[in-house]
Formats: C-alpha cells, sequence, structure tokens
C-alpha cells in the first residue's frame, strides 16, 4: 500500500464518478480493519504511529469518495482541472438566470407547499446535473466541463440547506 495513491486506487475501486456505494463501504471496512492501529498494540508506539497515518488516510479517501461533490471535485482535479470554487465562480450564463429565479422564488415562499415544491425543483435539476457529471466524466473524459457542473451543485446544494432551513421554520410553526 502506498499513503500517496490515489483515493481509488488506495480503496482498489475503478477511477470512475459512478460508484457502487456498498463496495466503496467494504473496501473502506476491509481496510480500515487491516490498518486500525490497534491490531498493532503490541509492535510500539512508532508502529502505532503509521498505523494512525494510515487510518487517517484511509478515512479521509472513504470521506471523500462518499460524496458525490467532492468525489467529482476529485476526479476533476486528478485530470489537471481544479474546480476551485472559492476563485473561480465561473458558470454559463443559464444556470446564472436559473439561480436568480430561484433566489426569487425562495424570497416569495410564503408556506411549507411553496417550499417543498422550490425543494423538489431544485433536487430534480440536482439529478439531472449529477447525471450529466457522470457522463461528463466516467464516458466523455471531459473535466473542464464537469468542474462547471460541480461548481453548480455547490450552489444548488447550498440553496437546498436554506430551503430544507425555511422547511423547518414552517413545520415549527405548525
Amino acid at each position: 500500500m502506498n499513503l500517496d495513491a490515489d483515493d481509488f486506487t488506495l480503496l482498489g475501486l475503478p477511477r470512475a464518478f459512478a460508484l457502487d456505494r456498498a463496495k466503496l463501504d467494504a473496501a473502506w471496512k476491509a481496510l480500515q480493519a487491516r490498518v486500525h492501529p490497534d491490531r498493532f498494540a503490541a509492535e510500539g508506539a512508532a508502529a502505532q504511529r503509521v498505523a494512525m497515518q494510515w487510518a487517517v488516510r484511509v478515512n479521509e479517501a472513504h470521506q471523500r469518495l462518499k460524496d458525490p461533490l467532492k468525489r467529482a471535485a476529485y476526479l476533476c482535479q486528478l485530470a489537471g482541472v481544479a474546480v476551485n470554487a472559492e476563485s473561480n465562480t465561473a458558470m454559463p450564463g443559464d444556470f446564472l438566470m436559473q439561480q436568480m429565479t430561484w433566489r426569487e422564488a425562495l424570497d416569495e415562499v410564503g408556506n411549507a407547499a411553496e417550499a417543498q415544491s422550490l425543494l423538489d425543483e431544485v433536487s430534480a435539476e440536482r439529478r439531472e446535473r449529477l447525471a450529466r457529471v457522470t457522463r461528463l466524466l466516467d464516458v466523455d473524459g471531459n473535466a473542464a466541463e464537469a468542474s462547471q457542473e460541480v461548481r453548480a451543485l455547490m450552489f444548488i446544494d447550498r440553496l437546498s440547506d436554506e430551503i430544507d432551513t425555511r422547511l423547518e421554520r414552517y413545520e415549527d410553526q405548525a
């Protein structure tokens, strides 16, 4: 095993956006069982420190690969196209218009049913964009376009969280 291996190689999985979650979890559990520091208790402090490094690295890989947006951003990075969501906010014009429409709709939401309807619409867009990311990364090998989709999905996730918060407020008032 190599600490510097990419997450997919480390976990023995194909380098692809479309991952079988059960296989990912099984690979993580198997590797964690091999590197857990408790297995090295009899070998001294140095061996336990190395095992701890491995356990942390395996957990980091699992956390990154189980989250679709983190996995997509990681695949883009591996392909030499960093998402840079903090500094690169470039989005297609149609998506910028969609963002404005959703923001206005959220501002105008007056009850739980309207908030749920908006959340359903945003969730449907999320599913479509995730499907697009799958095609762009796994079929087309187009990390540049996929990185734009990842940035759009990050916005969608933040908006979904805001809508969820609004829904919770309506539920608390009921």
